[in-house]
């Protein structure tokens, strides 16, 4: 029986340098599937780190409440945790993914369907 995926300490973004280079350099990209947008780029890849780094932001200005923001992200953990091979797969071995994804709506969605936006988030960054 194949182990289940899981989403490591190490496969998360959580140096300043990383953030900045995703948000403020002029090379990322990014992708939207509403209520969720992607934003990417490749990079060097790191010692020790993993083929992809995920950042997940849900802006207080959608969700007053933590729990609500809680929610949302731990929706999009656990969507990216099941298909995270899709964009895994595609990476070489000398090069890094940075991604992030930011929540653009105000509203809650159901489980399945932040799960079907982040499989097509995925699915299309592979291509790219």
């Amino acid at each position: 029986m194949a182990a289940a995926p899981t989403f490591r300490k190490r496969e998360r973004m959580v140096s300043n340098l990383l953030i900045e280079a995703l948000f403020d350099s002029g090379r990322s990209r990014s992708v939207s599937a509403f209520p969720l947008r992607a934003v990417f780029r490749t990079t060097e890849r790191r010692e020790g780190s993993a083929p992809v780094l995920v950042l997940i932001s849900v802006p207080k200005k959608r969700f007053r409440h933590a729990v609500d923001r809680n929610r949302v992200k731990r929706q999009i953990r656990e969507a990216y945790r099941h298909h995270k091979e899709l964009l895994w797969q595609q990476i070489p071995d000398d090069k890094m993914m940075l991604v992030g994804f930011v929540w653009l709506s105000d509203r809650h969605s159901p489980t399945a369907e932040v799960e079907k936006r982040i499989v097509s988030i995925l699915q299309r960054i592979a291509v790219k």
